[in-house]
């Protein structure tokens, strides 16, 4: 699982290769402008040190001599650079090359990070963007199984996650490793036995930090659930605020939220304490050897043997640049592992196949003409569980309506939902003018069906974008034509900015029936052939209730319409009633043809109407 994590990250940061191609070679510059900064800074602390006579007379000797070892020919190249005449020239000439090779390696080092900046930002916005598209292909079903919370989670923090890993940990990925290597080399040129000592550090270091990220990678996936459990509380809480004030819950929820937190900030910190372990604990290893070879080192120049004092200074300072790299390398390793638990979290949505598709060649345009009929149809939500609904056969003709009738949970809205293609029967087969809706392009399907449910569904926009949901470029006079058709009119108009009035999440703002009202509008702005009308009225008053019962009257008109309803009053007109019961069709006619039977519609009718 991890190395395919790492080929897909991979995957999707090599189409942005000509980024990372100048990225890399600005790197390599920017680690020989740093090599070399360190070099020259050996050399002028020397050049102050030493005696100016005695360095002419020391590069006049490379100059003569064929057999140099490769330190004293890089020597010999950065004399070459710098001597000048006098002692002050030269340090003039050692002090300008120093300021233009820093001033350059931090360019290059600029033109590293904005070339992979760059490519960081616009990976994780296109995984974003596949994400939340995704989301789109995905069916109910999967909604059903997963909080919106931990949804929300991974496409906000797991994938800022990533974000963070690829910034910080990519970009040093690419430098520190060649500063380490190239100060390695460097200390192998100057003294091998010594620089044999140093690299000690490295495998001692290499062991410690994978056995630290181990622990960070297990303790990252456990944070990450953590923190979407945080996140899918607090959208809970606050989409259901009015219940928890309600019931006075406020006390309870808040402990709730705490115990998680507190849990998440143990989580969070134990991972936190690992991360931070890495760099000290490679730095007191690496000040160990380097005071080690600080002793060893300075006896041989004390006692003219081994290194030059030049060497030494050289040796020293180049060790301990080389440490900062090992240092940062420690903490990448440890943040990539983050970034990797967020990532199979990412990816494991990704990975998950849409339970409904399109079938090749899709019929993409379509017309109703006869009837939508269920043939046989059985359905269960999950494989094991038992069916919802069971050889389940009716027809809904053109221009008739035709309501289901039952208890709670007899599987009503099941029906509804498949006729959209919510969910696909189990078996058996839904048909549209004889033709298997499977056959049919979802989106095409859709277009021809309008749909009101008992919870409506409004969005933080203005009366006008909801009514007008989906669909551009409409006129405010046809929108005024359908508020006004679904008796909504009257109270847009009230209102201190009328259609430009923004109603608040899920329509908040707004009555039970006002926020009914708006759905039916945008159910007649759409004019479908087809309507669904899923309980529509039964949590309303009185009052509001006949208004939205008269705008629906007005929605019907003309239309097929498959209405669900407890209330009985709704459907009495309807040309045809299905009684449901445990998911089975036990009663079908018109009102006066199932109250004659007396069967089960005769029971509920004579509960409700004798009230």
């Amino acid at each position: 699982m991890e190395n395919s994590i790492y080929k897909r990250l991979f995957k999707l940061v090599i189409k942005y290769w000509p980024y990372l191609v100048v990225s890399t070679l600005t790197a390599f510059i920017y680690v020989a402008l740093n090599s070399m900064s360190v070099w020259l800074t050996a050399s002028l602390i020397n050049n102050i040190l030493s005696d100016f006579d005695k360095l002419v007379n020391e590069q006049t000797q490379f100059a003569s001599s064929s057999l140099l070892t490769l330190n004293e020919k890089l020597k010999y190249w950065t004399n070459g650079l710098i001597l000048r005449e006098t002692a002050k020239e030269t340090l003039q000439v050692l002090c300008v090359s120093i300021l233009i090779i820093f001033l350059l390696k931090n360019v290059f080092l600029y033109l590293k990070n904005i070339t992979l900046t760059i490519v960081q930002f616009r990976l994780i916005t296109e995984l974003r963007n596949k994400l939340y598209i995704h989301f789109h292909k995905l069916s109910l079903s999967f909604f059903n199984q997963h909080k919106s919370g931990e949804l929300t989670s991974i496409i906000v923090n797991d994938v800022e996650n990533m974000r963070r890993t690829l910034t910080t940990s990519f970009q040093r990925l690419f430098v520190e490793p060649i500063s380490i290597i190239t100060f390695t080399g460097l200390l192998f040129i100057i003294n091998w036995q010594l620089a044999s000592i140093s690299v000690i550090i490295i495998p001692i270091a290499g062991f410690i930090i994978i056995n630290i990220s181990r622990s960070i990678r297990r303790k990252s996936r456990r944070t990450a659930v953590k923190i979407a459990g945080i996140t899918n509380i607090i959208t809970e809480t606050l989409t259901s605020m009015r219940v928890v004030k309600a019931f006075a819950m406020e006390d309870y929820e808040v402990g709730k939220f705490l115990r998680q937190t507190s849990n998440y900030y143990k989580l969070i910190f134990h991972r936190t304490r690992l991360a931070s372990l890495a760099s000290p604990i490679t730095e007191i290893m690496g000040v160990i050897i380097g005071v080690a070879l600080l002793w060893i080192g300075g006896l041989e120049v004390l006692s003219g043997q081994g290194l030059t004092s030049e060497d030494f200074i050289r040796f020293i300072l180049i060790m301990f640049s080389a440490l900062q790299p090992i240092r940062v390398l420690s903490n990448v390793l440890a943040e990539i592992q983050v970034g990797a638990a967020s990532a199979e979290r990412v990816f494991g949505i990704l990975d998950i196949e849409p339970s409904i598709m399109d079938e090749v060649n899709a019929i993409e345009e379509i017309s109703f003409h006869n009837e939508v009929a269920f043939d046989h149809v059985f359905f269960q939500y999950n494989d094991g569980e038992e069916h919802v609904l069971q050889n389940i056969s009716f027809s809904l003709d053109k221009g008739t309506v035709v309501a289901l009738v039952g208890s709670s949970g007899a599987g009503k809205s099941t029906v509804a939902d498949l006729i959209p293609r919510f969910f696909e029967p189990t078996s058996g087969v839904v048909l549209l003018d004889g033709i298997d809706i499977r056959k049919i392009k979802i989106k095409t399907l859709r277009q021809i069906m309008g749909i009101v449910t008992q919870e409506t569904i409004l969005f933080n926009d203005t009366i006008a974008g909801n009514i007008a949901y989906g669909q551009d470029d409409i006129s405010i006079e046809r929108i005024l034509s359908a508020a006004e058709t679904a008796n909504a009119l009257e109270f847009i108009e009230r209102l201190p900015k009328k259609f430009d009035t923004v109603i608040g999440d899920k329509g908040v703002r707004l009555s039970g029936g006002q926020r009914q009202r708006l759905a039916i509008a945008r159910a007649l702005l759409k004019n479908p052939p087809i309507l669904i009308l899923d309980e529509a009225t039964s949590s309303l008053d009185a009052e509001s209730e006949k208004l939205v019962q008269q705008a629906i009257e007005k929605l019907m008109v003309d239309r097929t319409v498959l209405v669900i309803a407890h209330r009985l009053s709704t459907v009495v007109n309807a040309d045809k009633i299905i009684v449901l019961k445990t998911g089975q069709i036990i009663e079908m006619g018109t009102h006066d043809q199932l109250v004659a039977s007396e069967g089960v519609y005769r029971s509920l009718y004579k509960v409700q109407f004798s009230r």
